[in-house]
């Protein structure tokens, strides 16, 4: 479905800046496969979804997405058939329309026609009916401007728009790393119902431990601009955060963050933090 093959990308080429973000990275996805992808900050993490999106050039490899390969698409192109959200929910939507203007530009992306203010009737329905499923009341304010609306409210709306017209593959890009815990548990919830629902091939990338083992069938580790850990199957399953900062320490250089080491959604039990205390304690 997704497929990359040696990509290489290097910022600042011959300079004292120079900075390899991506060596020769290889990946495969399946149709539907949900991954998450963690790493420490510079691991080439939004490097990798900037080649995938086209935000991003690639010195070398190819990049295949459904059969067709895109490695030279514009990220124009692409973005008829990659949705993507990202940390800020600012990014996602446009500020001085209302839901229903931002949903119908959603909607009608990628096709040649003009925006109308006024949607058809049946596509007010389906507006309704896709909000309807957040339990937050948004169906009820279709002509509100988002920029009124909350963190977590507006990422959903961003959220829903990305997959609208159900692209290929979805890129989350930290998408719940900006909001509050409670605004961040409704944004994965809603994350696992509308993958769930549409089996789209979705690969997030997470600062949460916690996160990485609570979503998907599939774990990457990227450190130095490398795939370092592809977990999958029954080694998956079994996988906890103890297990991911185990493997975390055992690499050259690797430091973590807070938010990676607590959890972003603080939803860790008992167990697992007197493993995670175990593991810190073996690792200093």
């Amino acid at each position: 479905m997704l497929k990359l093959d040696n990509i290489s990308v290097t910022f600042n080429a011959g300079t004292n800046n120079e900075v390899r973000a991506l060596k020769e990275v290889s990946l495969s996805l399946e149709e539907g496969d949900f991954v998450t992808v963690i790493g420490s900050n510079g691991a080439g993490k939004s490097t990798l979804f900037g080649v995938i999106a086209g935000a991003a050039t690639a010195d070398s490899g190819q990049i295949h997405l459904d059969g067709r390969d895109i490695t030279h698409w514009p990220e124009y192109k692409r973005s008829q058939v990659i949705g993507r959200v990202f940390q800020d929910p600012r990014l996602g939507t446009c500020p001085g329309l209302t839901i229903r203007e931002n949903l119908s530009l959603a909607a009608i992306h990628g096709r040649r026609t003009g925006l109308r203010r006024d949607v058809k009737q049946d596509q007010e329905q389906w507006f309704r009916d896709e909000l309807a499923s957040q339990n937050l009341g948004l169906e009820e304010r279709l002509d509100t401007d988002v920029a009124l609306l909350s963190g977590g409210q507006r990422q959903s709306i961003t959220l829903i728009m990305a997959t609208l017209v159900k692209p290929k593959l979805l890129l989350l890009d930290e998408h719940t790393a900006a909001l509050d815990p409670k605004a961040a548990e409704q944004i994965i919830t809603l994350t696992r119902e509308l993958a769930d629902r549409y089996e789209m091939s979705t690969v997030m990338i997470t600062h949460s431990m916690q996160q990485a083992c609570d979503l998907g069938s599939r774990v990457i580790m990227m450190h130095q601009g490398e795939i370092v850990f592809d977990i999958s199957g029954r080694e998956r399953y079994q996988l906890t955060p103890a297990d991911l900062i185990d493997r975390f320490h055992s690499l050259d250089n690797a430091e973590l963050s807070d938010a990676q080491v607590l959890g972003q959604t603080g939803s860790f039990s008992q167990k697992d933090l007197i493993s995670l205390a175990r593991t810190s304690s073996r690792n200093r």
